[in-house]
């Protein structure tokens, strides 16, 4: 069932990037939502509503996005064309309405995502590999799919993000405060407040 799921999202991921045609946002949304109902399929997600869980979930966001947002000002310092390809990241977006992008990214991807990334491959993988190996090894794979996009920062931005949510559901884990970070941080950076 592991190996289904590295499959599942390495298939998605390469179709997602790899093939120009279609909507970038769409294929992604579609590609989480085949992960999503996989996990599914093997395991139902624990959420728990709790105003709190909302609460910690909405700041982690914040946390990540100033995270970001630093991260932004420092690259063109440590990467020769960090701003080239940042603008690459945000030109995947081009010609696609902002409020279908931050729906898309706000019900489905940040929430598919991290019932999958985290709520299931990280879950059973920490079952089966102890809590470091687990989260490393989700964290790893999380980046490595996005080599596909052959955009270095994009990577990156993966690795720092995955790190992020994965020691977030090391501390917590709580589905509702991952979905929650996920879903505000994904929405704003992409549509509402861009870091560039």
């Amino acid at each position: 069932m592991i190996l289904g799921a590295f499959i599942l999202a390495i298939l998605g991921w390469a179709i997602t990037f790899g093939w120009a045609g279609g909507n970038f946002w769409i294929k992604i949304g579609l590609s989480v939502i085949g992960v999503t109902l996989y996990s599914l399929f093997w395991q139902r997600p624990k959420i728990t509503f709790q105003v709190r869980s909302f609460v910690i979930g909405f700041l982690s966001a914040a946390v990540l996005y100033f995270i970001f947002f630093v991260g932004d000002k420092l690259a063109p310092y440590i990467l020769p064309g960090a701003k080239a390809q940042v603008g690459g990241i945000y030109a995947l977006g081009e010609g696609t309405s902002k409020v279908l992008i931050f729906l898309l990214l706000f019900f489905i991807t940040g929430p598919g995502e991290e019932i999958f990334w985290r709520g299931f491959l990280q879950d059973r993988l920490m079952t089966r590999w102890g809590r470091t190996g687990g989260f490393l090894i989700t964290t790893v794979v999380y980046a490595g799919v996005h080599l596909f996009s052959g955009n270095l920062l994009l990577i990156l931005a993966a690795f720092v993000a995955g790190s992020f949510w994965g020691l977030l559901y090391l501390w917590k884990r709580n589905l509702l405060i991952q979905i929650t970070s996920h879903s505000f941080w994904s929405a704003v950076i992409f549509s509402v407040a861009p870091v560039q």
